[in-house]
């Protein structure tokens, strides 16, 4: 019994993790359409801004959910408004553009800080589950993960800004033509899409380690669960998230690591062999 409830803890910890990387994408590629390939640097700079923060002195808890997303999020806008702006409705060079950018990130911070790892240990310590325990730090990990996308849930779905936004990505002309101004919108949605990720790499830098090229490790397993979840942003990224994070645990858990990505992989290939428009293509097709 203690062991199923560690295992199933390790499970729950691992598809908060995938889903938490993937909801800043969500958000710009699911609701925005925009192909971000410089998602896996915005969580990077998410890591790095928390670790400098807590080396300049600043509470370990502010720096991983106050400065990480404030400082992503001030890059996002500037980000939309240089580079992408120009770019909505052109996917071949938005990939090319965010592309450039993603080297561009990584090159400049091996600069500054070189190739080494950095990071901070993970608070809460363990947790004693009869003769096992687990981290505690994965069960806060957990939570965050949930109160995050009931609140992306709730602004788009209860606020006059998130009916605005929805709105906008929906009929950019209609919304220009009843007087909304797209600009902002689009470059506030994109800036709250990049807070999100670095909020995501703020939270997973305890157990990851923060290097420059860390954001590799996870943009493939972030756009995978995106475009397996389908149209629907919030219902098809989480079901996507529990589906293949389940899969990946349990793949891990039986037999490596590396074979536990390639599970998840063919799983995916295999969900969207036979669902071509993702989970939400066919299930949950109203929800968000």
């Amino acid at each position: 019994m203690d062991l199923a409830l560690a295992t199933g803890i390790q499970a729950l910890s691992g598809i908060a993790t995938l889903l938490l990387i993937s909801l800043g994408l969500a958000i710009v590629f699911g609701m925005m359409r925009v192909i971000n390939l410089a998602h896996g640097e915005f969580l990077m700079l998410g890591a790095y801004s928390a670790v400098l923060a807590v080396q300049a002195g600043v509470n370990l808890w502010v720096a991983m959910l106050v400065v990480a997303p404030l400082c992503v999020g001030l890059l996002g806008v500037l980000v939309e408004r240089l580079v992408i702006r120009r770019l909505y409705g052109r996917m071949v060079d938005t990939m090319l553009a965010t592309w450039g950018l993603s080297l561009g990130l990584v090159g400049a911070v091996t600069m500054v800080f070189g190739n080494t790892v950095a990071g901070f240990s993970a608070p809460l310590g363990s947790v004693q589950i009869g003769a096992y325990s687990t981290s505690g730090y994965g069960l806060f990990l957990i939570a965050a993960t949930a109160v995050l996308l009931a609140a992306v849930w709730a602004v788009l779905r209860f606020t006059q800004a998130g009916l605005i936004a929805r709105g906008t990505m929906q009929n950019a002309g209609m919304a220009a033509a009843l007087g909304v101004p797209t600009e902002r919108v689009y470059a506030l949605s994109f800036a709250a899409g990049a807070a999100v990720s670095g909020l995501a790499g703020a939270l997973i830098a305890p157990m990851s380690g923060v290097v420059p090229t860390m954001g590799t490790a996870y943009i493939a397993r972030s756009f995978i669960t995106v475009i397996t979840g389908g149209a629907a942003m919030l219902a098809g990224t989480s079901s996507a998230a529990g589906l293949l994070g389940s899969v990946n645990t349990l793949g891990t858990f039986a037999t490596t690591p590396v074979l536990g990505e390639v599970l998840m992989l063919v799983v995916a290939i295999v969900l969207l062999r036979l669902l071509p428009q993702g989970i939400t293509g066919r299930f949950f097709r109203r929800s968000l």
